[in-house]
């Protein structure tokens, strides 16, 4: 009996295609909903914190208070980096990108503490403590070494979020400046199968250890079409100038088919529902420390931009308002995406021990197009009409 072969369809870029389950994150972009393990978006930015909401994407429930007391302490515990990496990161080009210092960073946390022994609880908790601690660290000594200063150390008495603003700008931070990134760590922390974590789940698959899956993530996130579209959307705003020129932007980016910055999304056709909550989350910034001059602009682009393309399913997306936030929380613009990944390595963690439960190694198939069989041709045959 023949078996019939397997039919198969091209989809660029896997648009579409289930290729794992999971219980971490439900979109529901139609309507504009996203919740992690069950909990809405919106409960979890207004009464959690980020390192609670960690625990739950990883470990799948809310923490009790002493689980939480307990993590917390252990993050505490190992925020601080070897000086030996730190020795490392000052031999960096000052002009290098950020990512690629995190990234190689990141990597370097295998050699001190890989012992490929994912099949005990306790490495695999260890692992996510050192990476959710050190990332922070790392993103912000990297920002003074390349200023030629020394690390500031981490404080033990500050919480994540602040903590991580005072290393990264040499000052203690306003409380609600604090809570205000720390609520954004929240909204990035996790968002399904986006690019990142597809690669961190293809790296998992293999069974290597947690920090060249992170490495890798980091990696991914750099790209252009991932992460750092909220760079380019400051750059935008400012092209733009003044609300009033907003329309005859948008008309000119409509007719030339030039991407819009900030807008659009594969998941949702409406307003994202993280792009809300930044906009209030901007506006309370905005409200003690003074208002940026672009938000103006940002507010006269959506509207003019609702018009045009809103019957389209084009909306504002979470980088449209949040690298306004953080240019007023004092983060530089380079940062934007390091920021973004010290969030996202609590939902990278958790598709990596999600891949762990029921490991099949990624090997998808392809449609190939190249040649068939060919005849050798020996060297001195060959011209370079062959080579074409």
């Amino acid at each position: 009996m023949q078996t019939k072969p397997i039919e198969m369809t091209l989809r660029p870029g896997l648009e579409g295609v289930p290729v794992t389950q999971s219980s971490i994150c439900d979109i529901d972009g139609a309507k504009g909903n996203l919740s992690y393990r069950g909990y809405p978006i919106g409960d979890l930015t207004a009464q959690s914190s980020f390192l609670e909401i960690t625990y739950l994407l990883i470990w799948g429930e809310l923490p009790s208070p002493q689980q939480l007391r307990d993590f917390e302490g252990e993050v505490q515990m190992h925020r601080r980096m070897s000086f030996r990496v730190r020795d490392m990161m000052k031999c960096f080009p000052a002009t290098g990108h950020p990512m690629d210092a995190l990234q190689a960073s990141a990597a370097s946390l295998g050699l001190f503490y890989s012992r490929r022994a994912i099949d005990k609880p306790e490495y695999i908790y260890d692992a996510v403590v050192r990476l959710i601690a050190k990332i922070p660290t790392m993103v912000a000594a990297f920002q003074l070494i390349r200023k030629g200063q020394d690390p500031i150390q981490p404080r033990d008495d500050l919480a994540y979020s602040a903590n991580f603003l005072y290393m990264l700008t040499e000052r203690e931070p306003d409380p609600l400046a604090a809570r205000i990134l720390d609520r954004c760590l929240i909204l990035h922390a996790e968002h399904s199968l986006n690019a990142s974590t597809f690669s961190a789940r293809v790296t998992a698959s293999t069974l290597t250890d947690p920090y060249a899956v992170i490495a890798s993530a980091v990696g991914t996130l750099a790209g252009p079409l991932h992460g750092g579209a909220n760079e380019d959307v400051l750059a935008m705003l400012e092209e733009i100038g003044v609300p009033e020129k907003a329309g005859q932007y948008l008309d000119e980016a409509i007719t030339n088919k030039r991407k819009i910055m900030g807008f659009g999304h594969r998941e949702y056709r409406v307003k994202d529902p993280r792009a809300s909550i930044l906009q209030s989350l901007a506006e309370e910034l905005f409200a003690r420390f003074g208002k940026d001059e672009m938000y103006d602009v940002a507010q006269a682009v959506e509207l003019e931009a609702s018009k045009r393309l809103g019957a389209k399913g084009i909306y504002p997306n979470v980088d449209f308002y949040s690298g306004l936030v953080y240019r007023k929380l004092g983060i530089p613009r380079d940062l934007f995406t390091p920021v973004f990944a010290i969030s996202r390595v609590a939902g990278w963690l958790a598709h990596w021990r999600e891949q762990l439960g029921a490991n099949r190694i990624f090997r998808p198939s392809q449609i190939y197009t190249g040649m068939k069989t060919r005849k050798w041709i020996p060297p001195e045959e060959r011209n370079s009409s062959s080579v074409d």
